[in-house]
């Protein structure tokens, strides 16, 4: 359980040096506000038309007496839009990430060189960051979009769905929003996705202490462009310490490093 309040720990971290470099806090807020105003309008047109898409997807209760029409039709209303928020706040970080790239590519490296030690880069071409990020992304989305399915499903489930679900919801969301703001340190350490995600594994209850009361906070109109900068700071140096125990062994065994392999490699596909 200490691990849970480790991770809470490494948010608050990277919100403080936020604050203390203020520049920078600046810098990364541009692409947090492009991207919300993009999904702004999606939400809006969603609460509009959720209705009609269910009463598209119900034909069958349209002879339903009064109130089982009513209750079946507006608590799939609610799923719906509860799904497509559960979508926002997921998919969110990975577009402004994908947005922010170069941004949040800088604020990430700043953070390295502000806490010492050596400022890993990936070595690769804008481009071709922005097409391992977007691949990964898309690789993310679709395990998200399964656990989506799966948890709109138990969401009928009586009491279950009321209870458990939101609870289990809420640490899928952290987990992966965990996973999209390391990755963009992760990645300049030349880890791909499969490692990366080996590696919080290894470390699931300090990435739900870090990720969970992000995806909570980012629930909260605003909130999510605010605290983005200083999410990938405080997820920069979360990864800092999850991958000091293997640097620390590679400098302990400086002389076995000709015949040792390496234990990440770039992603080149």
């Amino acid at each position: 359980m200490r691990d849970l309040g480790a991770g809470f720990g490494y948010l608050i971290k990277g919100q403080r040096w936020a604050v203390r470099h203020g520049r920078w806090f600046g810098f990364g807020l541009l692409p947090g506000l492009i991207t919300l105003v993009l999904y702004a309008g999606a939400l809006v047109g969603l609460g509009h038309g959720a209705d009609d898409l269910v009463d598209w997807a119900t034909p069958f209760a349209d002879d339903w007496s009064s109130p089982w029409l009513g209750l079946l039709r507006n608590t799939l209303t609610v799923l719906v839009f509860g799904l497509g928020l559960f979508l926002a706040v997921i998919t969110f970080t990975a577009v402004t990430l994908l947005v922010g790239q170069p941004f949040y590519e800088s604020l990430s490296e700043q953070v390295d060189r502000t806490e010492g030690g050596d400022v890993p880069e990936s070595g690769l071409p804008l481009w071709r960051e922005l097409w391992i990020s977007a691949r990964d992304s898309v690789r993310i989305l679709v395990r998200v979009g399964l656990y989506s399915v799966l948890l709109f499903a138990l969401g009928f489930v009586p009491v279950l769905g009321q209870t458990v679900v939101p609870v289990l919801g809420f640490c899928v969301t952290g987990y992966f929003l965990a996973e999209e703001l390391t990755a963009v340190a992760l990645q300049r350490r030349g880890m791909v996705l499969r490692d990366r995600l080996a590696l919080l594994r290894g470390r699931r209850l300090l990435t739900l202490g870090f990720g969970v009361p992000l995806g909570l906070a980012f629930l909260i109109p605003f909130v999510a462009v605010f605290l983005m900068p200083g999410a990938v700071a405080g997820a920069t140096l979360l990864a800092r310490d999850l991958v000091a125990p293997a640097e620390d062994g590679d400098e302990d065994d400086e002389d076995d490093e000709d015949d040792a392999p390496t234990p990440y490699t770039l992603d080149k596909d």
